[in-house]
């Protein structure tokens, strides 16, 4: 997978949900005042990655669907009456409308996506054809006997499988279309590895439990009624310009006659942002979590560094709200890249681009700044998390 790869992501929403109960199909019920499957588009509107959203519907469905999700920008595509059906119909869409490279398929059911999941599925897939989220099995598992408890059942090696599921997209449109298994199957892995292909496990996540009963939208609705607190760090990094180094800036490669010099690429911006980041979580700063006295980390790329902020953040249940960034250089001009570099912290953090400001300043020619020494940056996160965290 390259930075050109083209991902699309499927969500299939044409189901009836009838064990959710209520007055009408689950995914466009209301947790916390916006329809289930507005909560899981917006969840992979968020990654910087994905191009573009198609939305598997049942026949009849897409006024419905389009008052769910106002004015968020969606294909939609008449599903089947199973399930594999309506994958492969999304899927025959995507091909018509000029294919991809990757696509995710969701199930709206499951509406609360950490980006970081997306992160680890793409990551599978740079050596793999299909990937999937899992969570061990942790229960105790038994077999019924009438209503009365059977044998029991190991759970070694059991996991129980989530979506998104990421895959190859012309491996699974051709596993879709050659699928002859005498039992339906019940998701598009299990298609995959009938043409042949491995599957991938990458780790899962306890907020993508699918809403199926009553009691599930309840507990939803209890998640999101936590309350939350907000969290502010600020972060300020200096790196030394330099001959002979290529200059780094809020993860671009900047065409320049100097670099900064560092243990790492020494991404000066970067680095401010994950100190700002580690300090609104009370977690120390970039030095103590990738000590430059460690060798690894030579020649490091720093979206590594905020990568792992940002899973810090998602281990704590958190959301990353706003990133103020703002570089302080007499050159290179940031103005022409200001966009670009938007777009890659977003991506990185893997929320929408209108949550991250890049301005750039001069100090007048004054102090190491001024005299093109060096470049420096300071930042500030606005974080919000449980309010217990």
């Amino acid at each position: 997978m390259t930075s050109n790869s083209k991902i699309v992501a499927l969500i299939v929403a044409a189901g009836q949900g009838s064990r959710a109960g209520g007055d009408i199909p689950k995914q466009f019920r209301s947790v916390a005042g916006k329809a289930v499957l507005a909560h899981a588009y917006d969840a992979l509107a968020a990654h910087g990655g994905i191009d573009a959203i198609h939305i598997v519907l049942g026949d009849g469905q897409e006024a419905t669907a389009r008052t769910a999700l106002g004015e968020r920008a969606a294909s939609f595509v008449t599903g089947a009456d199973s399930r594999r059906g309506s994958v492969r119909a999304g899927l025959e869409a995507i091909t018509a409308q000029g294919g991809a490279d990757i696509v995710l398929i969701h199930d709206a059911a499951r509406p609360f996506l950490p980006g970081a999941v997306v992160d680890r599925l793409l990551a599978a897939l740079e050596s793999g054809t299909g990937a999937i989220p899992t969570l061990p099995v942790a229960d105790t598992l038994i077999r019924e006997a009438g209503s009365i408890m059977g044998d029991g059942v190991g759970r070694d090696g059991l996991h129980r499988v989530q979506t998104p599921q990421a895959f190859r997209f012309d491996a699974i449109v051709a596993a879709h279309r050659a699928w002859s298994g005498v039992r339906e199957a019940t998701d598009d892995a299990q298609i995959l590895k009938g043409w042949g292909h491995d599957v991938i496990l990458v780790q899962g996540h306890e907020r993508l439990e699918k809403l199926t009963y009553p009691q599930d939208f309840a507990r939803a609705e209890a998640q999101l009624a936590t309350p939350r607190s907000t969290r502010v760090g600020m972060g300020y990094d200096v790196h030394r310009l330099a001959p002979d180094e290529e200059l780094w800036l809020a993860g671009l490669l900047v065409p320049h006659d100097r670099g900064l010099a560092g243990h790492s690429d020494a991404d000066v911006a970067l680095h401010a942002i994950v100190d700002a980041v580690l300090g609104a979580l009370a977690e120390g700063d970039i030095g103590s979590h990738f000590p430059p006295s460690d060798p690894q980390w030579r020649g490091a790329s720093s979206d590594r560094f905020l990568a792992y902020a940002r899973d810090r953040v998602a281990a704590r249940d958190g959301r990353i709200e706003h990133i103020d960034l703002t570089i302080i250089c007499e050159a290179p001009k940031i103005g022409p890249h200001r966009d670009a570099m938007r777009t890659r912290i977003a991506e990185i953090l893997a929320v929408p681009v209108d949550r991250i400001s890049v301005k750039a300043t001069t100090t007048e020619r004054l102090g190491f700044a001024g005299r093109r020494e060096g470049i420096a940056a300071q930042a500030v996160a606005t974080l919000s998390l449980p309010a217990l965290s």
